[in-house]
């Protein structure tokens, strides 16, 4: 059955045949808003284009239409019913913490049978696909835009296991909440792991959609497999420059850890902070926006404030984690306010707090004993430099020339302008 061409971008030549507003001005902005999902423009058509064929859906809390009802649940209503489900990391219903899924069980509210597919390689999923009967993967989960969300990988794996077993593959996309730009290192494929598979930069700048499609023809060949169908449900109204605040939509935490779209803007630079010594926030109500520790002070506030960085404001702070890093302890530190989403730098910002946090604090600050952090930035760089004395000059500068490879690589795939 071929898909509707008009509520789809086939991937053709590329896969294989490939600060808050208020009162009026809130409403002025709001009229502006079209941002619509692809998940929603399909059920609004009763998801007609998936009708009759066998289903196998991957997808966690943010696969939701209008904001409220969760694609799957949609699609039964609708009488097209998934011949099964698949959780990544925390879960397809999203119960389960950091580094975590909730394994295979029957959905009870569906019926349907979940399978779990975090931590799975390519061949363990493409065997759940042939057990589970399905001959088209729909992948509907809300990124972040950082390279060390496991969702995109979790997609690139869903990607291969498709092409193994000659299914389908169709993204119902949605908006980047941190926009349309691309920034950071690149990662070095000799430090590939589940929190960066592939080399893309930090913060990719790209759509789930979008990514799907420079996957396809970047990466799969080199897996020796071929996805012959792949389809993009494109956004609606979405630009690239447009970040989360902008869209009118309502934010559905895509984990437990991402529970505003505020936390999302600093999560591609503060989530660095997993790979030192220091609570990234774990633990209080506002993760990754809260870094600090035990023996830390005002003194880095006043640093940090004096550095004059774009669209963000640092404010003294003290809290106690209820789990992760130093639960139970009193924690110095600073919490983060991002006061212009559009000038804000996320990456730029974490630097320039771990070389101030390193200078400020030396026997307070280091790196996890296992350098997670070069996994999460992609190589040994960011480590040795700073260790070595680099100004945050000299250490964004290092990523330059690659930084602007991949953005001229990736330009061919973007689909919103």
């Amino acid at each position: 059955m071929s898909l509707n061409r008009r509520g789809f971008l086939t991937a053709g030549a590329v896969a294989a045949t490939a600060t808050t507003l208020t009162g009026s001005a809130q409403a002025q902005e709001a009229q502006h808003r079209r941002v619509t999902p692809g998940a929603d423009l399909l059920a609004a058509q009763g998801w007609r284009t998936l009708a009759g064929r066998k289903l196998g859906v991957l997808s966690n809390p943010t696969g939701v239409i209008s904001g409220q009802v969760h694609v799957v649940d949609s699609l039964v209503a609708a009488g097209v019913r998934p011949v099964a489900a698949f959780g990544p990391e925390h879960g397809f219903r999203g119960s389960a913490q950091a580094g975590g899924s909730e394994g295979d069980y029957t959905d009870p509210r569906t019926g349907i049978p979940v399978y779990d597919a975090y931590g799975a390689d390519a061949t363990k999923v493409a065997g759940m696909f042939t057990k589970a009967g399905i001959d088209t993967v729909v992948f509907d989960i809300a990124d972040v835009g950082a390279r060390f969300y496991t969702y995109i990988w979790s997609m690139y794996t869903a990607m291969v296991a498709a092409a193994k077993v000659g299914a389908a593959f169709v993204v119902l996309d949605r908006p980047n909440p941190v926009g349309g730009r691309a920034y950071g290192p690149m990662l070095d494929p000799a430090f590939a792991s589940g929190v960066g598979r592939k080399p893309i930069v930090q913060q990719h700048g790209m759509t789930v959609g979008e990514l799907a499609r420079f996957f396809a023809a970047e990466f799969l060949p080199a897996e020796g497999v071929r996805l012959d169908k792949l389809d993009v449900v494109e956004v609606r109204g979405w630009r690239r420059d447009t970040v989360f605040h902008r869209t009118g939509l309502d934010w559905t935490p895509p984990s437990p850890n991402m529970p505003t779209p505020d936390t999302a803007a600093v999560y591609p630079g503060t989530c660095l902070f997993e790979g030192t010594v220091l609570s990234e926030g774990r633990g209080t109500t506002r993760p990754f926006e809260v870094i600090g520790a035990p023996g830390m002070d005002w003194r880095w506030r006043d640093e940090l404030t004096a550095l004059g960085l774009p669209g963000v404001r640092f404010r003294e702070n003290y809290f106690v984690p209820t789990f992760g890093k130093f639960v139970g302890k009193t924690c110095g530190g600073v919490q983060l306010t991002v006061t212009d989403p559009e000038s804000f730098q996320a990456i730029r910002t974490a630097v320039s707090m771990i070389v101030t946090a390193r200078r400020l604090y030396p026997d307070v600050f280091a790196w996890r004993p296992d350098n997670f952090i070069d996994k999460l930035s992609g190589s040994a760089r960011l480590r040795t430099m700073v260790d070595a004395g680099a100004g945050v000059d000299e250490i964004i500068g290092a990523w330059r020339d690659e930084l602007a490879g991949f953005d001229r690589k990736r330009r061919g795939y973007l689909i919103y302008r």
